[in-house]
């Protein structure tokens, strides 16, 4: 019987690939944490939907409303909506994540343009990927986010789950422990925002989300070999697709240096 424990071991080696990646060590100055956050924010926001799709998935969100599917994972998938949605900000006031990054972006002057300009086109009814085509960011970045909306199109709830848990909840903490270690070291008192957000999602993950998305992915498959198979692979493509996000930030970074010789 394949269980979540057989999916960490087997999405291991890419996982160890992520949190050795080059592109940690190469944010040595703020210009090149600049380039990193403008790549990621894209990941940032495209989170937000790949929740929604759980919350569509597993939670009743029609009218006239019933109850639907497993209670404690409708709870679950409420107050990760509750934490990611509306969380508090330094001075306690309610933001979601996402605006969470962009006040970290706007305190070390990373360049929000594109996200900006991408929210704008969405809220004027623009198609998705329509409005990805009329950006100016990298293929690694359209690759990431258009691979999640794929799997949220899948309208399967184990497949939108194990991307949600092994590509992001489980990946989450100690890829962005590694990061906080270093931007503490390299830019003390420089970026409080940034390093409040990521405390932020330390905190979650690690402690709260982490646990319970891996009862999700338990609950979903149960004994269907098939949702446990199918669940490996997206959790592998969700860790490659990331891969390739990293590959294209540190060729950004060093794209940026030449330019500013």
């Amino acid at each position: 019987m394949i269980t979540t424990v057989d999916i960490q071991r087997e999405i291991e080696p890419l996982r160890k690939k992520l949190l050795n990646h080059e592109v940690y060590k190469s944010i040595n100055d703020l210009d090149d944490l600049r380039v990193f956050l403008e790549y990621h924010v894209f990941a940032v926001w495209d989170f937000m939907s790949l929740l929604t799709g759980l919350q569509i998935e597993l939670t009743c969100v029609t009218t006239p409303w019933i109850p639907k599917g497993n209670p404690s994972t409708r709870r679950f998938i409420n107050e990760i909506v509750l934490d990611e949605e509306t969380d508090r900000d330094k001075e306690g006031n309610p933001a979601s994540h996402f605006e969470l990054y962009l006040q970290a972006m706007a305190e070390c002057q990373a360049n929000t343009k594109e996200i900006e300009c991408l929210v704008d086109l969405l809220n004027q009814g623009e198609d998705l990927r329509t409005s990805i085509a009329k950006l100016d960011i990298s293929e690694s970045v359209k690759e990431f986010v258009f691979f999640t909306f794929d799997v949220i199109d899948t309208k399967e709830p184990h497949k939108i789950a194990a991307a949600f848990t092994f590509g992001r909840e489980d990946l989450i903490p100690d890829m962005f422990n590694a990061l906080v270690t270093d931007l503490n070291s390299k830019l003390p008192g420089k970026l409080d925002q940034l390093v409040y957000y990521l405390d932020r999602h330390i905190e979650l993950d690690a402690d709260v989300h982490g646990p319970l998305a891996m009862r999700m992915i338990t609950e979903l498959c149960g004994d269907n070999v098939d949702k446990w198979e199918e669940s490996i692979a997206i959790s592998k493509k969700a860790l490659k697709v990331r891969l390739n996000l990293w590959n294209g930030i540190l060729e950004g970074i060093k794209k940026n240096r030449l330019q500013l010789i």
